[in-house]
């Protein structure tokens, strides 16, 4: 029993003395089950802005439904907004006015603005001119809540228009969009998109998001939630396809493009777009650009990186079973793999496709910083090097990516040692030369331990940086007058060798 009185795996009604209760009754399919607590427990005294603001929310819309969306119907409506004021107490407006609502996000001296989404979630919303990076004028809208149903919290930073006076409600939609789907399941993650099928702040060519997670931006007068979080940053009709199946090369063409390593965190509103028809690519052969049936596998962690005359593939010690799947998956003849972002690089190859359509290497790095080290975004092994060609191996880069031209024999030789987990070596080069032109090591390195970067623990502060996690999206929902106790994560945390479990 923990020390709060509760079994493990027990009915939180014990609290209130009630031994006889009934077992939970899961309902039939997906879904969370809710069971209804006798006596919820609240905190005494809790006289906080926050507790004002909660009581706000409770009462907004006369109802219990806690996923029912309070942005009324209509295309210049908004959602209930809680206004700061002078004092520590806060005014809610039901109805609010764009021109009165926009004219505070606008005050530098103010705090931003909440909008209410439902009584879960809200969206802070400000106007920052960001002279300290892109000397841009931007909304910047940040949730607050998506932890509630096992979601990142976003940030979206959109320039502002010219004279613009009315506040971007198509976002307000989308973060409630998000939520609904999160609810049931489907969360949106680093790397990932949402598309969107109708027009979207006001044009049929703003047709989706691509959420990163910040590495080397600048993040000064941004409002931040708390760790875990993402950025969304808007795409246009004809990026959807990289998006789908290749969304780093996506991501760091936008970096090439705005000249802001890796990629912008700012979205623009009806941009021309960085990519046109797909064309002749090698993404052709590895990915299915046209029906999106499959793309190049991924491995978390996995990273390339190239230097002087010297190739470095790295494969994480606990991405192992992930590895093996791509090594038995492919076939005798070719083995491809996506990379990661690294954060050790200095600089990244990009693709570019130009007028003609036609697709260049290019590369991006860190501003004012040496290029020491390039990231690739894939690597193809191809194992049908001729003897006769008079060549070890060939290593050559295609697009944003890595190819390495190697015999039949050293195909078979790489992917055992990969099952083995031990490194190799390929020297590129004339046969028979001094030193190889070019070495490509494929070696194993420290675990990845890029999950929940900055993340602490509710319960007592601990830090998670590299702890593994899982979201919880069908359990029990407890539910008082007005509160709700609902599980949505379970972090896995090692226990050392020869402790005892308390």
């Amino acid at each position: 029993m923990f020390s709060d009185g509760i079994r493990p795996g027990g009915d939180l009604t014990e609290l209130d003395g009630v031994n006889d209760h009934r077992p939970l009754r899961r309902v039939a399919g997906h879904g969370r089950v809710q069971k209804r607590v006798l006596s919820p427990i609240t905190p005494p005294g809790d006289n906080s802005p926050r507790q004002g603001v909660q009581k706000i929310i409770q009462t907004l819309s006369g109802t219990s439904n806690r996923l029912q969306c309070l942005i009324p119907d209509g295309p210049d409506l908004l959602p209930p907004v809680i206004i700061p004021t002078e004092t520590e107490d806060v005014v809610m407006e039901e109805q609010p006015e764009h021109e009165r609502v926009v004219a505070i996000i606008r005050d530098e001296l103010s705090d931003p603005v909440s909008f209410v989404i439902n009584k879960n979630l809200t969206v802070l919303v400000k106007i920052f001119t960001l002279d300290c990076c892109v000397a841009r004028e931007c909304w910047c809208f940040t949730t607050q809540g998506m932890c509630t149903v096992g979601q990142d919290e976003l940030v979206v930073v959109l320039e502002c228009l010219p004279n613009e006076e009315m506040v971007p409600r198509d976002i307000l939609v989308h973060f409630n969009a998000i939520y609904q789907d999160a609810s049931k399941g489907k969360r949106v993650h680093h790397m990932g998109h949402t598309i969107l099928d109708m027009p979207f702040l006001e044009s049929r060519d703003h047709c989706g998001f691509l959420y990163v997670r910040p590495t080397f931006q600048c993040l000064h007068k941004l409002i931040l939630p708390e760790p875990p979080y993402i950025f969304a940053v808007l795409l246009q009709k004809w990026e959807i396809p990289w998006v789908k199946v290749f969304p780093i090369r996506l991501m760091l063409r936008l970096g090439a493009e705005f000249r802001y390593y890796p990629c912008p965190l700012i979205s623009v509103r009806f941009r021309k777009p960085v990519y046109c028809e797909v064309g002749h690519t090698i993404m052709n052969i590895l990915a299915d650009l046209r029906n999106y049936k499959y793309q190049l596998p991924q491995v978390k962690g996995v990273t390339i990186h190239m230097e002087d005359k010297k190739t470095f593939i790295n494969f994480p010690r606990n991405r192992y079973n992930d590895i093996i799947k791509v090594v038995n998956n492919s076939n005798d003849h070719v083995m491809a793999l996506a990379a990661n972002f690294s954060k050790e690089a200095d600089s990244h190859l990009v693709c570019i496709q130009n007028d003609d359509g036609n697709y260049q290497t290019q590369a991006i790095n860190i501003q004012n910083k040496p290029r020491k080290v390039t990231g690739a975004s894939f690597v193809v092994f191809n194992g049908a090097l001729k003897p006769a060609s008079g060549l070890t191996a060939k290593s050559s880069i295609v697009e944003d990516g890595l190819m390495v031209q190697i015999v039949p024999e050293d195909m078979a030789t790489l992917k055992q040692l990969l099952r083995e987990m031990k490194g190799y070596t390929l020297g590129c080069g004339a046969i028979g030369g001094s030193q190889p032109d070019e070495v490509v090591e494929l070696r194993w390195v420290e675990d990845d331990k890029e999950a929940n970067v900055g993340v602490k623990s509710v319960i007592d502060d601990q830090a998670m940086d590299g702890v593994t996690s899982l979201r919880i999206h069908n359990s029990t929902d407890y539910i008082g007058e007005s509160r709700m106790i609902r599980w949505t994560e379970v972090f896995l945390l090692q226990v050392p060798d020869g402790s005892t479990r308390g």
